[in-house]
């Protein structure tokens, strides 16, 4: 865990809910920018890749915007960097949503539609318990079965079991929390989870990037 107070950066890479994310870090005390300019990363503690919306148009506006290599060189320094919903996904090496795009690669994976049936409808849109599979310092203290908030049609499958670290029951287990690393992501939205997600982002933004 960190000892000085950190500085939370949240990218703007014109993909979704950055605002409220931002607003759940700054309503619990804890410092933090939006920020559109990659050669400012150095300048944060922590970084978090929000996102709403479609893969393939997430790395368009990834690479578009120049955010690929300072992201990853970022990572490589051991910088915390927290992908969310979308920018969850992206943390995959590929993504299948719009015939095929590449992802960041930080957490070995694929992202796939999910499979529909009579008990599962997609998308998934609602609140459902989180199944902790290994322990991680971002989700100390949190109990198994507490809610969140998911909201997605798309579900990222590792390559690796280690880098699967919870799951969430929808007629199948469907990937929660990913991480490898100083990387760490989630499918659920953390900002509209009440107290649980509040506890997330306040662990996020005192944890070192260590395991």
């Amino acid at each position: 865990m960190r000892t000085n107070s950190p500085l939370v950066g949240v990218i703007d890479y014109g993909m979704g809910n950055l605002r409220s994310v931002a607003n759940a870090f700054y309503e619990n005390g804890i410092d933090v920018e939006i920020i559109q300019d990659p050669a400012r990363f150095e300048d944060y503690s922590h970084l978090v890749l929000p996102g709403v919306g479609h893969f393939g148009s997430a790395v368009e506006n990834i690479e578009r915007g120049g955010f690929r290599e300072p992201l990853l060189a970022m990572a490589a320094a051991g910088r915390p960097i927290l992908g969310l919903c979308v920018g969850m996904q992206l943390l995959a090496t590929i993504g299948t949503e719009g015939g095929g795009s590449r992802g960041l690669d930080l957490v070995p994976g694929r992202v796939d539609l999910m499979e529909s049936n009579k008990g599962r409808r997609v998308p998934h849109v609602g609140w459902n318990e989180l199944s902790i599979l290994q322990p991680h310092p971002v989700l100390e203290g949190l109990k198994q079965a507490r809610d969140f908030y998911f909201v997605h049609s798309y579900q990222f499958i590792t390559s690796d079991d280690r880098n699967l670290v919870a799951v969430t029951d929808y007629e199948a287990p469907v990937t929660a929390v990913v991480a490898s690393g100083s990387v760490i992501g989630f499918q659920f939205h953390p900002e509209k989870s009440q107290v649980n997600g509040i506890r997330l982002l306040e662990n996020f933004a005192n944890w070192d990037g260590l395991c």
